[in-house]
């Protein structure tokens, strides 16, 4: 089941307004689809596109009923997995890409340095940190998965926890005292991963987490999603 949401920018930020399947079609002046679903990842994107400011719609896929995989979004993402987003004619999936392309076209310089910014190396470094290490070596410490160091991508755990506190540093952010994607990325990872207790809560992570918990921007995107669980009675996995 797909069910669209939009989102129209007020005073306070971005608000849902329910529409119909009509009101949909009609609607041509917000190229950007998010399909979303609050227990996925996409609940993280929906983070991005607030931070980003520019207006989106929401399309509800029912992953409980395998929603995800329907022809509709098969067609769009052939893993069949949230989250995916259409620009116009641009499809996009993986979280950390969608959070890069929308950085890169719609707040170059803002959320992303700019292409002779020595900081963009830093950035794209962190940015991808997340996906390929601090997922996969959380859930190989969660599960013990028995690999060897030298054949995984994301070495040992240990490694990846002194990593990640040097990739934090002394400033605010990963880019020092300068806000970007690679925050919501790396920062949207870890905060769950602090919330599953996944990653042990050392007072750099926490700290650094209280710091993003900051952001309006997270803090509408934790309502908006908070607002749907609640609109579609769901409960929290497990």
């Amino acid at each position: 089941m797909v069910t669209a949401i939009f989102a129209s920018r007020g005073r306070g930020g971005l608000c849902p307004v329910a529409l119909t399947k009509a009101d949909v079609h009609d609607r041509t002046t917000m190229s950007i689809v998010l399909y979303h679903h609050p227990w996925s990842r996409a609940a993280g994107t929906l983070w991005m596109l607030e931070e980003v400011g520019v207006d989106y719609r929401l399309e509800f896929v029912d992953i409980m009923k395998g929603g995800q995989k329907s022809p509709e979004i098969l067609a769009l993402n052939p893993m069949g997995k949230l989250p995916v987003l259409e620009d116009g004619n641009v499809v996009v999936t993986e979280n950390a890409a969608i959070g890069l392309y929308l950085a890169d076209r719609y707040a170059m310089g803002r959320l992303a340095p700019n292409l002779d910014d020595p900081a963009r190396g830093t950035y794209f470094r962190w940015s991808l940190f997340a996906p390929s290490v601090i997922e996969p070596g959380s859930m190989a410490k969660a599960a013990s998965w028995d690999v060897r160091e030298g054949q995984a991508g994301w070495g040992n755990h240990a490694a990846m926890l002194t990593t990640m506190e040097a990739a934090i540093g002394d400033g605010q952010f990963l880019l020092g005292d300068r806000f970007s994607m690679a925050d919501v990325i790396f920062g949207g990872t870890l905060r769950f991963m602090l919330s599953t207790k996944m990653v042990e809560p050392r007072p750099t992570f926490t700290d650094y987490a209280e710091r993003l918990g900051q952001r309006p921007a997270l803090q509408r995107a934790d309502a908006r999603n908070a607002e749907i669980r609640d609109r579609h009675g769901l409960k929290a996995p497990g």
